[in-house]
């Protein structure tokens, strides 16, 4: 029998992988009415922390193995810019390591550099672990259908494996710069008309903007937040939405950095959904009660009527749902209820529903299909390439707008801003002006 001590690295990894998560689901399942809040959120957190990290480590030993033990193996030609490299690789997988943690220890007004290099780091593994694989797994295909009997010279062979490793890190090191270049740029603004069948005709061209994932945490922060706000100020938007994931954050450690949404004052309100992130802060109550102090409207599985400015008779209903990880997490108080959401929302009126994750929209309109708009967000369009096709194949709705049935809309978020990573690529920002039509 195989002990402990025997088990590769990877393996090793693995087995504190599967025990951390464990931990995770014993805390979650018999501690959770046992702790304080804090306590929790602290753990929690602390458990994802060490599980991502465990995971990770058996995909930095992989890129240890391709780009470094690699050069080792070569002749002595190369063993002067050896040591640098190998200190630059341990810097950078450390960093990329460490990027979790950042969460407990580095949140603040503004993002600590730190923070930033760590996440960018973080971005950088994941394309440089995508390219490594995926040109390793061609490389293998390759030689299984190219004939044995062809032989390579030493130098060409000792060439070629060089050049792997410097053809990836020259790619991730582009695709990096350009992803970090995207995402410091302003969010687009998206302008969309979207028909709502029993919209009131005096309510016709009522303009609602809708925000969605800014992640206030260790790399977003109040500039951007208020740079945020002015383009929403400028739309001159008669509702304004935020479709959660506002904060990755508790209020204490972030509260100065939330200020710019007091600005935000759209004539018909401006409203708030929880997105799964809210409840991984274990703080929601706590941003109920300082978005209220904003006189923005948690939409905590309940409606409003929203009126029309020409005539109180006109309106139509605008509801909220809490995110559909409140039930995974066991949130108390908290879960969709879309029943709730719904109650006095008659299908003689138009309804719009605020509701996180397209998961979460497409369980509504199979629960109520005269829903006839549904705006949500959490995909973030993918974020960063290779993540793009995840998100795809994960979420019913991707992005942008989808008709489904006869007169129901969904229409997805790219998000406002990013999670984590300060990287865009393969997506964009976007800040959405939704136009109402009555058809």
């Amino acid at each position: 029998m195989i002990s402990f001590k025997q088990l590769p690295l990877e393996a090793k990894a693995a087995v504190a992988a599967g025990v951390v998560f464990f931990s995770m689901m014993i805390s979650q399942t018999f501690l959770a009415e046992q702790l304080e809040f804090g306590t929790q959120r602290w753990l929690r957190r602390l458990q994802m922390a060490l599980f991502v990290n465990a995971l990770m480590l058996i995909g930095s030993l992989y890129i240890w193995r391709c780009i470094v033990t690699t050069f080792y193996r070569l002749s002595a030609a190369y063993s002067y810019c050896f040591l640098p490299w190998k200190i630059a690789v341990l810097m950078f997988l450390a960093l990329a390591h460490s990027s979790f943690f950042t969460l407990l220890f580095l949140v603040a007004e503004e993002p600590y550099f730190f923070s930033l290099a760590s996440y960018t780091c973080l971005g950088a593994y994941i394309i440089l672990i995508f390219f490594l694989f995926t040109l390793g797994s061609v490389e293998q295909v390759y030689k299984l259908l190219v004939s044995r009997g062809a032989k390579t010279s030493g130098i060409n062979k000792s060439s070629k494996t060089v050049m792997k490793p410097v053809l990836v890190v020259m790619v991730t090191v582009a695709l990096t710069a350009v992803g970090l270049l995207n995402a410091s740029q302003p969010p687009a603004v998206t302008s969309v008309v979207i028909p709502v069948h029993k919209l009131p005709l005096s309510m016709d061209g009522l303009k609602v903007v809708l925000l969605s994932d800014i992640h206030l945490g260790p790399t977003v922060g109040k500039t951007k937040l208020a740079m945020v706000v002015q383009m929403v100020k400028a739309l001159k938007p008669d509702i304004t939405v935020i479709v959660g994931d506002l904060s990755d954050s508790e209020v204490m450690a972030i509260r100065p950095a939330v200020e710019p949404l007091s600005e935000l004052n759209s004539p018909l309100g401006t409203y708030f959904v929880t997105g799964n992130h809210e409840y991984y802060t274990s703080d929601v109550n706590s941003w109920f009660e300082l978005l209220k102090s904003f006189n923005i409207h948690p939409l905590h599985n309940e409606n409003v009527k929203i009126s029309s400015p020409r005539s109180s008779n006109d309106w139509f209903c605008l509801a909220g749902v809490d995110d559909i990880e409140a039930q995974v997490m066991r949130y108390s108080g908290h879960g969709m209820d879309l029943k709730k959401a719904l109650v006095d929302c008659s299908a003689d009126h138009a309804i719009v529903l605020l509701a996180h994750q397209p998961l979460a929209a497409k369980w509504a309109l199979q629960d109520r299909p005269d829903i006839n708009l549904i705006l949500s967000g959490h995909t973030h369009g993918g974020q960063i390439f290779p993540l793009n096709a995840g998100a795809y194949l994960l979420n019913p709705f991707f992005v942008g707008l989808y008709k489904v049935g006869q007169s129901t809309f969904v229409y997805v978020s790219p998000g406002t801003m990013y999670y984590g990573i300060p990287m865009r690529l393969g997506s964009r920002a976007e800040i959405t002006e939704i136009i109402l039509h009555s058809p």
